[in-house]
């Protein structure tokens, strides 16, 4: 995963949950500082351990105020951040020698006595992002350390802020003519390529805008445009992220309708490619919405990945529950992550098309297999009411039946 960048030093933005390792020779002041700018059941001393992985497994922000000069020391706080998938920040208080000896003799120490911890910060600062620090900001003075301010920074799946109304809309794999029926349907206003959502709804994409159907290109230009009107957000399905490693260059195998897509894609230009490249890239793995009661992901989520961010878990909101094993057909195996769900948010997602869509615990896929000849259906939030419009063709023929799964455990009531 790329690093986050702390751009100013006297403005700190960490991700928040994250840990944040506070490092300095003795005499930096790093109590002084975590007291100022945290609260205090946030900052974790002495045997932090086990404080640490309770505060993490709840999604809470954690600043370790220990001995952490050595990559050993610093080891466990970054084992943390990666068991439970969030990022380690590493705020540094790198005074220089002669300050922190004057300090100690104030405190009654002796000078020499901070030496060794000095020296070992010194050699190691340099490879604090190799050993796993998302974010590193040092401090290099005091009047670095008293300008200091802290902004947390929700992460990247974090819009538990937007309470919508929502429009989920299913997998609409380069299917144009549908979505714009289905758009209007839901009551959009569609004038040329502009798309005005109805009073304060916003449609939410749920992944593989692209591949199988007619107009991939167009999906993507439509769909871009309403995510910069802010008339929608999106999620990136394994289809985009294929599309967006074979706009960068990357061998991949031109299969189930990208060989199509590319195609439309270089009729586009190179500046549409690159814009398509840039959203594609900018999209989160998932979205926490609403407080938190529901969660967008492609392929859905368990509860322990929601609103984490880690590899694993984009794996998960991109490919779903699999091993890398394949039937026979050759299509992959998918675990039924659903049927174990045990979480309180809603989960809408697509990626694996059926019949019609179902709820499964707090969980309703509803990719329908437009591309398949189906039909293209959005799940109306909080109404929790689905809307469709039939496929007008079928585009790729499926190679297989799509299940129908029958009622599930019903519509679930919004908590």
């Amino acid at each position: 995963m790329p690093s986050l960048p702390m751009t100013d030093p006297s403005l700190l933005q960490p991700p928040s949950p994250s840990v944040i390792a506070l490092i300095g020779a003795p005499a930096a002041g790093k109590s002084t500082f975590a007291a100022q700018h945290f609260q205090p059941a946030e900052v974790l001393s002495g045997d932090f351990s086990p404080e640490l992985e309770r505060r993490l497994s709840r999604g809470e922000l954690s600043v370790i105020d220990a001995p952490l000069t050595r990559p050993d020391e610093r080891r466990r706080v970054l084992e943390a951040s990666r068991a439970h998938d969030l990022p380690a920040v590493a705020i540094v208080l790198d005074l220089p020698r002669q300050v922190l000896e004057e300090r100690a003799t104030r405190l009654g120490l002796d000078p020499a006595t901070i030496l060794p911890e000095f020296a070992e910060l010194r050699r190691t600062l340099g490879g604090l992002q190799k050993e796993g620090f998302r974010q590193v900001c040092v401090l290099r003075s005091v009047a670095e350390i008293d300008a200091a301010q802290i902004r947390r920074v929700p992460l990247p799946p974090d819009r538990r802020d937007l309470p919508g109304p929502f429009d989920f809309i299913g997998d609409v794999h380069g299917c144009l003519p549908e979505l714009l029926e289905l758009l209007a349907k839901l009551g959009y206003s569609l004038s040329g390529s502009e798309v005005t959502p109805p009073a304060g709804r916003t449609a939410v994409f749920l992944g593989d805008l692209t591949d199988r159907g007619p107009d991939s290109a167009g999906v993507l230009r439509l769909v871009m445009g309403m995510a910069a009107s802010g008339a929608a957000l999106c999620v990136p399905g394994n289809h985009d992220e294929k599309l967006a490693r074979a706009l960068d260059g990357k061998a991949v195998r031109a299969m189930h309708g990208l060989d199509g897509t590319l195609a439309q894609m270089d009729a586009a230009g190179a500046a549409f490619r690159a814009q398509a490249r840039a959203f594609i890239g900018s999209l989160p793995s998932h979205l926490v919405l609403d407080g938190g009661r529901v969660v967008a992901a492609h392929a859905g989520l368990p509860g322990k990945y929601q609103g984490r961010i880690a590899s694993r878990v984009r794996s998960f909101a991109l490919y779903g529950d699999v091993d890398g094993s394949r039937d026979e057909l050759g299509l992959p195996i998918r675990r039924d992550w659903a049927a174990e769900y045990n979480g309180q948010a809603i989960v809408v997602y697509g990626h694996t098309p059926v019949a019609a869509p179902v709820w499964i615990n707090r969980t309703v896929d509803i990719d329908t297999g437009c591309a398949f000849g189906n039909a293209l259906t959005a799940l109306r939030y909080p109404e929790l009411e689905f809307v469709s419009v039939p496929a007008r063709q079928i585009y790729t023929p499926p190679p297989r039946p799509l299940p129908l799964l029958g009622p599930g455990t019903g519509t679930p009531e919004l908590s």
